[in-house]
């Protein structure tokens, strides 16, 4: 009996400590209690008191949820703050939310002055950027969340990622982070590292990036080098566009590496066999050939004669007839046919000659001065036809002429 009332009487110093407690509470203060129910719209919690805490879910986290469910789970102890009590109803309202965010603008302004960066989870994607829970609403721009543009951020909703403070404002509660910035650092730590690890004379596999009216941009790893449209290939290229595409694996050479100016020249002709290598097997003086002008000077023609291979008509070579100008002829991009005159591939040269493979024309036949007819000038009628005269010597000078006989 007396164990009884013993029990009866600590049963009852509980819970008038748990009321007074219960009673010194206020709102502000702050408290610590044990998750016991999670629903879609609120989190329930044990303090230990007379009844149970709720923190509804806009008191749950700085960004909108669709619901605590997976937020926080039973069992968890949670830091709160009292935001209101009615004993009425037997209701007390407690925020994570607000502790929360206390702790959050002394980290995150650490953070800010020290540049650190800091892991993140969308949490929502909205208009213009990303909603994410860093004790506080932060926004990430759209600008600000890849190094490229990204026309669609739908599925970005639930990744985790490090991002970096671009603008902090504790007054107007206002947090701005960029994810980009975080990339870029990223970038050029491993460009660097893979600067220092290319050689002149190296070959590569890369993949085609973009394409430009000047070369094509290729990623040989995680940073781009350009392939000049003047080494994408031994034969001429009008546009990169006629020869490579984006996306295409390509095998490059190294050219030059500048890690001052973040620059890689590569080629991808200089990876393949040259033309003036193959062209010994494929020439030789006396050949006929079909080529296409390529280039017009004023001394001759060059013609391609197959894919890097190019040889001199020299102006004299061009037509059986005289000609000032290559010009009067020939144009660029014209097919001509031409005969190897001479071909030296050690040195890169052919001469050829396009009169070499026409017949020359017939030379017109000297015409001889027609002689007129010696004409008797003893004849007193002879006419003077080539004086165009309409009279005689006689009628002229009648017997003086017998005279002279």
């Amino acid at each position: 009996m007396s164990e009884e009332i013993k029990t009866q009487d600590s049963a009852a110093e509980m819970s008038q400590e748990a009321m007074d407690n219960f009673v010194s509470l206020k709102k502000g203060d702050t408290v610590k209690g044990t998750v016991v129910k999670v629903e879609d719209n609120q989190v329930t919690v044990s303090l230990g008191y007379k009844y149970d805490g709720i923190v509804p879910l806009r008191e749950l986290s700085a960004v909108h949820l669709d619901s605590a469910v997976g937020v926080v789970e039973v069992g968890q102890e949670l830091e709160l703050k009292v935001v209101s009590i009615d004993d009425d109803k037997e209701r007390l309202v407690l925020s994570k939310r607000q502790i929360d965010s206390e702790k959050a603008w002394d980290k995150l302004q650490s953070l800010y002055e020290k540049g650190e960066a800091l892991e993140v989870t969308v949490a929502d994607v909205v208009k213009g950027g990303l909603v994410v829970d860093v004790g506080v609403r932060g926004f990430i721009p759209a600008s600000m969340v890849e190094r490229h543009f990204v026309e669609d951020f739908s599925d970005y909703k639930g990744r985790s990622f490090l991002v970096k403070i671009k603008e902090i404002d504790r007054e107007n509660n206002k947090v701005i982070l960029s994810r980009k910035e975080v990339l870029d650092e990223e970038f050029e730590a491993n460009k660097q590292r893979i600067m220092e690890s290319l050689e002149v004379g190296q070959e590569i596999e890369g993949t085609v990036q973009r394409l430009t009216p000047f070369g094509a941009f290729v990623d040989i790893g995680g940073i781009d080098g350009l392939v000049h449209v003047s080494e994408i290939s031994w034969q001429h290229v009008a546009h990169p566009k006629d020869v490579v595409s984006e996306g295409q694996t390509v095998k490059v050479k190294v050219l030059k590496v500048d890690p001052a100016a973040g620059k890689i020249s590569l080629s991808m002709k200089a990876a393949q066999p040259g033309p003036w290598e193959t062209a010994a097997d494929k020439f030789k003086t006396g050949d006929i050939v079909t080529g296409t002008v390529r280039r017009i000077v004023s001394f001759g023609a060059f013609v391609e004669i197959a894919p890097g291979v190019e040889g001199l008509v020299h102006i004299s070579q061009i037509a059986h007839r005289h000609i000032a100008t290559p010009f009067e002829v020939l144009k660029e991009g014209q097919e001509v046919t031409a005969k190897i005159l001479d071909f030296n591939p050690s040195d890169k040269r052919v001469s050829l000659s396009i009169k070499e493979t026409e017949e020359a024309p017939e030379q017109p036949a000297r015409q001889e001065k027609s002689r007129a007819p010696k004409e008797d000038l003893s004849n007193p009628n002879v006419s003077l036809s080539n004086q165009s005269m309409s009279f005689t010597l006689g009628e002229k000078f009648g017997d003086k002429l017998s005279k002279l006989k």
